[in-house]
């Protein structure tokens, strides 16, 4: 029918995200973040080296407290009483100096072969805290997203698998703490201008 209103719907593909290809790399608790996703990072940063094509998996968990009052059936305040932010991702590079020190919980220094080439080292049924910093980046196109994580640790590893027709992996969950500042994870991405909706 003629006069009838017609919506404008605006989609943008570009500003869509498909995790094509990215990295992690760690590096000791202090170490700061780097100033853009497309820079290279340099030492003391270690690369992680080769992730499953499962990418990289950006985990919330978060629990909250309604507060309903009497004579209504709808809260009317909500409180978060938890909320956590996790990374997960699988390595395949498990032969990788810092991929050993971060599964193992080791110092680089730990994992030094001898004159003939034999690493050695043992698992302590005692382990302590192993926090360290992470840096990872997710790539599309000409679309980058970077996650620093200034202090995490891995606080789940899956079992390893060793198999002809598979590879080998360190699954990971790598859970965030929260810095001097009170944040877990620093975001830097380049990402493209969102476009001006049309007027109606």
């Amino acid at each position: 029918m003629s006069g009838d209103i017609m919506v404008n719907i605006t989609r943008a593909a570009d500003l869509t995200m498909v995790g094509a290809n990215g990295g992690g790399w760690v590096s000791p608790v202090g170490t700061p973040a780097l100033a853009s996703p497309l820079a290279q990072p340099q030492s003391p940063w270690q690369a992680l080296g080769a992730i499953s094509d499962d990418g990289l998996v950006n985990g919330w968990d978060e629990d909250s407290q309604e507060f309903t009052p009497w004579g209504l059936t709808s809260p009317f305040r909500t409180q978060i009483t938890k909320s956590v932010r996790t990374f997960g991702l699988t390595v395949w590079e498990t032969s990788r100096k810092p991929v050993m020190s971060l599964h193992y919980r080791l110092d680089d220094a730990d994992l030094t072969p001898d004159g003939d080439g034999i690493t050695k080292f043992a698992e302590t049924a005692s382990p302590v805290p192993d926090r360290r910093a992470f840096w990872f980046i997710v790539l599309d196109g000409g679309s980058a997203r970077g996650f620093y994580v200034p202090q995490g640790e891995i606080s789940d590893r899956s079992d390893v698998t060793y198999k002809q027709d598979e590879m080998s992996g360190f699954e990971w969950t790598i859970t965030t703490y929260p810095d001097a500042a009170g944040n877990t994870v620093y975001h830097v991405d380049k990402l493209p201008l969102t476009p001006t909706d049309p007027a109606s």
